[in-house]
């Protein structure tokens, strides 16, 4: 599973170069650096293996130019989703080509002295900080797609339910991030404490809005379709996260 972590690490890290203040071409670059960077510390050389980070690139660009093309409403919202999952389930499958990662990271986790990341070995430490990076930016990318293609997210211009909610950028990649970490402990169950605890945070605020019924033209019924879609979908990420890590 080398290679899908290395894929999740490239879109991960391109997702998080995709900031307002930077410039265009940083996460078409970032990717494929990724990608080469990791593919050489891993000692990835066969031709099976290249072949597959060869993929692993084209499937990085592919997603972040496909992404900024939703954005800009030229391109329906679940193309760039179905070459994200299309994409890590094609080299899930395709994973047993590549032989076990070594390399120079493999020197590195030994030399840290740090038992739990020593006993990770190369191929398990790549996919954890893939799954991880993903829980960022990524799964906000993710949810947001989903949202515009369900109709959710208004068209740019009209009044957004999520601007009734404030800190919903910040909240869905922490309690995703929770949650993945709680599984990756061992402590799958406990993530429902994230859920109750999201519920008691944003409750006060539906109840708000509730009573005024509607503010700057987005009612109550679009707001709690949005908080209540968009939790699932950010739980989702996280718990699928964990389901990969659990193959791997």
């Amino acid at each position: 599973m080398s290679i899908v972590g290395v894929l999740l690490i490239a879109i991960g890290v391109s997702d998080l170069a995709r900031g307002h203040k930077q410039p265009l071409w940083a996460p078409l670059v970032a990717g494929p650096v990724v990608v080469i960077g990791f593919g050489l510390l891993g000692g990835m050389g066969s031709i099976g293996e290249i072949c597959l980070l060869v993929a692993a690139g084209m499937i990085t660009l592919g997603w972040v130019v496909l992404t900024g093309r939703a954005r800009l409403g030229v391109l329906q919202q679940s193309v760039p989703l179905i070459v994200l999952l299309g994409g890590v389930g094609i080299l899930i499958i395709l994973s047993p080509i590549a032989g076990p990662a070594g390399g120079v990271l493999a020197d590195w986790l030994r030399a840290t002295g740090w038992h739990g990341l020593a006993g990770l070995g190369v191929d398990r430490f790549l996919l954890v900080l893939g799954l991880f990076l993903v829980q960022l930016s990524t799964g906000n990318e993710i949810v947001r797609l989903v949202l515009a293609a369900t109709g959710t997210i208004k068209p740019v211009g009209e009044p957004q339910a999520s601007d009734q909610l404030r800190g919903g950028r910040l909240l869905g990649p922490l309690e995703r991030i929770f949650i993945f970490g709680l599984g990756f402990s061992g402590y799958v169950t406990a993530a429902g404490l994230v859920i109750a605890a999201k519920g008691l945070i944003r409750f006060p605020e539906l109840n708000a809005r509730r009573k005024n019924g509607s503010v700057t033209g987005v009612g109550i019924d679009e707001v709690t379709e949005y908080f209540l879609l968009g939790s699932f979908l950010s739980w989702l990420i996280s718990l699928a996260a964990i389901g990969i890590l659990a193959l791997g």
